[in-house]
């Protein structure tokens, strides 16, 4: 049995660059071979070994167990419906899109009840090119659009309308700019599914403690770090009598309530500052606020005496222990 931990990021595509540059914000540089281009490593994970490959084939591989964890689009993973599969966390925040189905702009369809009346009167069953066959047709019998013949096309899709073997495609779309270049519109209901990066592992492997230990590991550092987005912790300094007294004029006469409140601690003065201030007491006031307090914060502390103000954006913020965490050892215990 292998030792190691199976990782598999994308090699190419829309996640490629953006699921490097999301795991080194969370702690996790990844870093290529010298040798072999599909190989890599984690530094901060020594036991891990990164595998890329593309974004399809890694719902393949977790799937057949010979890669432990990947990331991957939902949209594969909801395409794939493989067995043993587990999703660990469903919404990395990057890579989002949906998945829809779009139509000639020049229909007159509005809305996929439409769209369902119009596929009835075409001459021959209405034909969808599409690389998701199992959402589309799961979408298209949902909403009663019937006959249709489902196209398989590589590449883009979006001009396969105009030239002529198919009437309608289904694909992932981010801005919709595309789809308006291409003369093409989503109908009202036309969105199948919304779609972004996520964490997936291989449910056999979570019998392995070695795998559930980076897969827990992982959990943690990203919801830490998806938690501290867009906060700063702020610091400052106060003259007052007392930590009490401190910690009265801040939550009396301002609304910085932090996490769970204002962290005051008592500054040790050095020499030249007991000296320019005999018998003054000092004071560190620490809080954190998101970036849309962040200003009214700064002059709120100021407005009570606070000086040698600190900002500094935070990386992380740890809970006793994550929802994502506590569902994934739930289900590691139900494996048996």
């Amino acid at each position: 049995m292998r030792s190691d931990v199976r990782l598999a990021l994308p090699s190419k595509g829309r996640l490629q660059q953006p699921t490097l540059d999301f795991l080194a914000r969370c702690g996790f540089e990844v870093k290529p071979s010298a040798t072999r281009s599909y190989i890599g490593s984690i530094p901060a994970l020594p036991e891990v070994t990164v595998l890329f490959q593309r974004p399809r084939d890694i719902i393949v591989s977790v799937a057949g167990g010979g890669v432990d964890l990947g990331i991957t689009g939902y949209d594969v993973i909801a395409e794939a419906a493989a067995e043993q599969v587990h999703v660990v966390h469903d919404a990395l925040g990057f890579g989002k899109c949906r998945l829809v189905l779009a139509i000639p702009e020049h229909w007159q369809a509005q809305t996929m009840g439409e769209l369902a009346a119009a596929a009835r009167a075409l001459p021959h069953p209405l034909r969808v090119v599409t690389k998701y066959p199992n959402l589309t047709r799961a979408f298209l019998h949902e909403h009663r659009v019937e006959p249709f013949v489902l196209v398989d096309a590589e590449g883009s899709l979006e001009v396969v309308p105009e030239i002529g073997y198919a009437d309608v495609i289904v694909d992932i779309a981010e801005t919709g700019a595309t789809l308006q270049q291409n003369r093409l519109r989503v109908p009202e209901g036309g969105v199948i599914l919304h779609t972004q990066a996520s964490l997936v592992a291989n449910c056999q492997s979570l019998r392995r403690p070695e795998v559930v230990k980076v897969a827990i590991e992982l959990l943690e550092y990203i919801e830490a770090h998806q938690r501290a987005d867009g906060y700063f912790m702020i610091w400052a300094n106060m003259r007052g009598e007392s930590l009490e007294a401190v910690g009265r004029t801040i939550t009396e006469r301002t609304t910085l309530g932090g996490l769970q409140g204002p962290t005051i601690a008592p500054i040790y003065p050095n020499p030249q500052s007991a000296a320019a201030n005999p018998g003054a007491q000092w004071f560190a006031v620490n809080i954190v606020v998101g970036r849309h307090a962040l200003t009214e914060a700064i002059e709120q502390l100021r407005a009570i005496g606070g000086s040698g103000v600190v900002v500094t954006p935070t990386t992380y913020i740890f809970e006793e222990q994550p929802s994502r965490v506590a569902a994934l050892r739930t289900f590691c215990q139900s494996l048996g």
